[in-house]
């Protein structure tokens, strides 16, 4: 490749003294392969200053596919011109290379191999080369970055490439020529984390596994109650049809629900934590597995959340262009013209309707900002305080203004018996349930006996902890003694 970007190193090379970077530039490094991965690879170091000795068993065939001054040659000559080399073929044609094992003892092998599976093999592909080079050091690194990363260098943000092995001056090295290249190295340890650093291409959003399942479980759950009330109960006992209210209608009423329990699940662990510290009186006392898992899970739940709502916003803005809604408006004008009606405004629900979506903008509006500052690059640019106070207590504030939301809809329609379907209560009375209790619960733990004892904990204080006094004695000398801290 030539001109643009990819045509200019990406870091200075010239040799500045004390600059660590400076014996990395210029040396030359050695690919064993010709896939895209090794091109890819081929290309940055090029670009980044490097000389580069491609080993491939079809030189000729394969030398157009490199960049012009990368040198192509047998996998032989390549290895004997260079002391480092990227080994970029795939784990089942490493015993190809076997018959190079007398020219590449002494050399470091960077193993940048992934597998198809997690946990494939019973031991990584960086311990299985050094298995059969043991003559050779080997270092794990580069498999958690991509073709394209390396294509286009790690301008879009911090790239780490993670590094393990058992010889510290090896991973020195490529340290080294990772910095060059301009990314960031991270030290994983020996090659025992090998296994670990290979699963780690593999993994399909690990966090976000558990807040999927539970939202979706909440979805069709209640779903499935919408669609009984709305659809079911009218066809059965009205023999009305309305199950064209199952592609919009239905899924809007889900949406809110959804999302309003979703965004009071991500202050109710806080909450049963604070109940946990306060009766064991220790913050020190571990959280059981479940309640460890939700709280480090809330990021995920309160993005969910924001989608939610958000879809229930556009969903609601499309509702006046159904066909249906438009039947319906020239029916009821039609039914109003034969009854004779001049006047049918309602000075409740006007109001009704206007508190209701103007309280529902500004929790949509305060629920965009908790979920723009979850974004990396926002959140770095927050100190502790600012950021615990827009996702503590922004985030309580919009629980609230949800809350709000939610009772402007019901209104008094939850004393209304017609709205008690198959003696099922309206859909929102249920999502009240969740958030009221957090909402009770943050309302007693600001009263100031509580709030001062749960800070004093997370401070450090323990319940039944003893700590040393000193008292004066009868003689004017001092004796000391113990008490119980709470006491």
């Amino acid at each position: 490749m030539s001109g643009g970007d990819m045509a200019k190193p990406l870091l200075g090379h010239r040799s500045v003294e004390g600059d660590p970077m400076a014996p990395a530039a210029g040396r030359t490094i050695g690919v064993l392969g010709s896939g895209d991965f090794a091109r890819s690879l081929a290309i940055r170091l090029v670009c980044s200053g490097f000389k580069v000795v491609v080993g491939s068993r079809n030189p000729k065939r394969k030398a157009g596919l490199f960049p012009s001054a990368a040198e192509v040659t047998f996998q032989a000559e390549a290895v004997k011109k260079t002391d480092v080399i990227f080994v970029a073929v795939f784990r089942e044609h490493y015993s190809t290379l076997c018959d190079l094992a007398d020219v590449l003892a002494g050399k470091i092998l960077v193993d940048v191999s992934n597998n198809t599976e997690i946990n494939h093999h019973k031991e990584s592909n960086a311990e299985y080369l050094a298995s059969l080079f043991p003559a050779c050091t080997v270092v794990k690194g580069f498999n958690v970055v991509s073709a394209w990363t390396l294509q286009s260098g790690a301008r879009d943000g911090n790239k780490q490439v993670l590094i393990c092995s058992n010889n510290q001056e090896a991973k020195r090295t490529v340290a080294e020529i990772a910095q060059v290249m301009g990314f960031t190295p991270v030290d994983m340890g020996c090659m025992s984390a090998a296994c670990e650093i290979e699963n780690i291409p593999l993994r399909l959003l690990p966090a976000w596994k558990i807040p999927i399942f539970l939202a979706l479980g909440l979805f069709l759950c209640f779903f499935t109650y919408n669609l009984v009330r709305q659809v079911i109960h009218p066809y059965i006992r009205e023999q009305k049809n309305k199950f064209y209210k199952i592609p919009i209608e239905v899924v809007n009423t889900t949406l809110p629900c959804v999302a309003y329990v979703m965004l009071s699940l991500v202050y109710l662990p806080g909450v049963l934590a604070a109940c946990s510290q306060l009766y064991y009186g220790t913050k020190y006392r571990r959280f059981p597995d479940w309640l460890d898992q939700w709280l480090q899970h809330r990021k995920q739940i309160g993005l969910l959340s924001f989608f939610c709502a958000a879809l229930h916003a556009v969903y609601s803005l499309c509702l006046p262009m159904r066909r249906s809604h438009r039947y319906q408006l020239i029916e009821t004008a039609v039914k109003q013209a034969v009854e004779k009606k001049m006047n049918i405004w309602v000075e409740e629900e006007v109001w009704r309707m206007e508190i209701y979506i103007s309280v529902g903008i500004i929790a949509l509006g305060l629920l965009s900002l908790l979920a723009i500052t979850s974004l990396p690059s926002i959140a770095n640019s927050l100190n502790w305080r600012e950021f615990s106070f827009i996702q503590s207590t922004l985030g309580f504030i919009a629980l609230v203004i949800s809350t709000l939301h939610t009772l402007t809809y019901g209104w008094s329609r939850a004393f209304d018996e017609n709205q008690y379907k198959f003696y099922l209560p309206p859909t929102y009375t249920l999502t009240l349930l969740v958030p009221c209790t957090v909402i009770l619960a943050k309302v007693i733990f600001s009263l100031p006996c509580i709030q001062q004892r749960l800070l004093r904990i997370r401070r450090g204080w323990e319940k039944g902890r003893y700590v040393k006094f000193v008292l004066p004695s009868a003689t004017g000398e001092y004796s000391s003694g113990e008490t119980s801290s709470n006491v």
